[in-house]
């Protein structure tokens, strides 16, 4: 029995598979209960947020101080930006193709949902004359501390990028710096590693709260959407991501056995921000250079999100069917670049998607914004999914654009898989040739966080 126990307690994945089921039996039963239990969700959620912002501005920085060219960041950088635009088109596209098949919105009773209403004056303001200019103009905050003290990602990058040029730029002068700002990251994962033991808390408050709050009806009377929702998201898995994992020489079931842990952390909080640290840590173990992973996947988390790409383009023609709204092929195709703009800077915290959805039915000028009353009931529950899938998604984009640009190591992927599923077990499915100007780029050393346990 002890041993179980001590199994059990050092194995991540069965702690929050526990907590998610027992979440859903205490929202199930005791829905006043369960509604409460929201801050649970939202403590954890909180702590993951605090560390972000320094992790993902010390990991750019040493990266790219590690680098030391930056012609070698440029590539690295363009292949991301290349491979995001690519895999968010397929995503919206999987997503329009799905909902013209199984049409869940068709003959849909709107009286059915009407005790889910919402006040949509809040979002009806949303600004989307000049989302994408508004958008760019954002990515520069008006002060570096301004973005930290936001928790604003996407401008911690981009100010983290401009400070890692510089520090190679001033060369060895800049070593001190570098050399302080990889202890202050050891510990930072050491944090991580900490707050991660309240992650089964996170998911048993967010599950309870999920379930308690909406209840069972919810889930019933939307199914179809949901269904269809899940079932895009698993065939953009397997047989999309599947595909291009195939063509890099390696098994994305294999790998995705390897996300596991973080793939049910989100789906228990619906965050995706709340693996960001551990994300990173996993792919640098796993091969990954510390400068790839550092600027591949927090840019990844507004412009490669996968499946909230998917929910907007099926939420968007749920809407039109629901309402008997027959949007033409070119209105569909106007659709779908509207989305290529609007899900750009989408976020990863949960919800965000909804905000995103509102401004992008504003900017149709055909699709009612009330719409987004029907879609209220479940938008939790489809969180899950999109959320699961953007962090899968960026995993995938990073070791991927880590293979290109010949940031990968080929040698530690085994010796990691290896450790998580024994002895044998191998990263690639055939040996890879690595071009003889992008060598691997060994990831073990003095800038290396020390691993977190699984």
């Amino acid at each position: 029995m002890s041993i179980l126990l001590r199994k059990f307690s050092n194995n991540l994945t069965a702690q929050v598979v526990l907590a998610l089921l027992l979440g859903a039996t205490v929202g199930a039963l005791w829905p006043g209960i369960g509604a409460s239990m929201q801050m649970l969700s939202d403590i954890f959620i909180k702590l993951i947020k605090m560390v972000i912002p320094p992790i993902a501005f010390l990991t750019i920085v040493i990266g790219i101080a590690e680098v030391r060219d930056l012609r070698r960041l440029g590539r690295v950088g363009g292949q991301a930006l290349i491979y995001f635009e690519v895999a968010s088109t397929i995503a919206l596209i999987v997503g329009l193709i799905v909902m013209n098949v199984l049409k869940p919105g068709a003959g849909f009773d709107r009286a059915a949902v009407g005790s889910q209403a919402i006040d949509i004056s809040k979002y009806k303001a949303a600004p989307v004359g000049s989302y994408f200019f508004n958008f760019l103009s954002g990515i520069v905050p008006d002060n570096a501390i301004a973005a930290f003290a936001k928790g604003d990602l996407l401008q911690i990058v981009f100010f983290g990028v401009l400070f890692g040029c510089a520090a190679v730029l001033v060369g060895e002068r800049a070593r001190p710096f570098v050399l302080l700002a990889q202890s202050a990251n050891d510990i930072l994962f050491k944090i991580v590693g900490m707050i991660m033991r309240l992650a089964p808390v996170g998911a048993f408050g967010a599950m309870a709260f999920t379930v308690g709050r909406y209840g069972i009806g919810s889930i019933l009377v939307l199914g179809h959407m949901l269904i269809a929702v899940y079932a895009t998201c698993i065939i953009f898995l397997f047989v999309v991501l599947g595909a291009v994992a195939r063509l890099n020489g390696f098994s994305f079931t294999r790998f995705l056995r390897f996300m596991s842990d973080e793939a049910l952390i989100v789906l228990g909080t619906c965050s995706s921000e709340s693996v960001l640290p551990r994300l990173m840590d996993k792919l640098e173990r796993l091969g990954c250079t510390r400068s790839s992973v550092g600027l591949v996947l927090p840019v990844g988390y507004s412009f490669n999100a996968d499946g909230t790409a998917i929910y907007l383009s099926m939420a968007a023609l749920f809407i039109a069917q629901a309402y008997g709204i027959e949007m033409s092929l070119a209105q569909q195709c106007g659709l779908l670049l509207l989305l290529l703009i609007t899900s750009k800077g989408s976020g990863s915290v949960a919800g965000s998607g909804f905000v995103v959805l509102a401004a992008t039915l504003s900017a149709t000028h055909v699709l009612p914004v009330e719409g987004l009353a029907l879609l209220i009931g479940i938008d939790r529950f489809m969180s899950e999914a999109r959320s699961v899938t953007n962090i899968i998604g960026n995993g995938v984009a990073t070791v991927v654009v880590s293979k290109m640009s010949g940031e990968f190591d080929p040698v530690q992927a085994d010796a990691a898989y290896a450790e998580r599923f024994g002895a044998g077990v191998k990263f690639n499915l055939k040996p890879v040739t690595v071009p003889a100007d992008c060598s691997p780029v060994p990831t073990a050393g003095i800038m290396s966080p020390e691993p977190q346990p699984d």
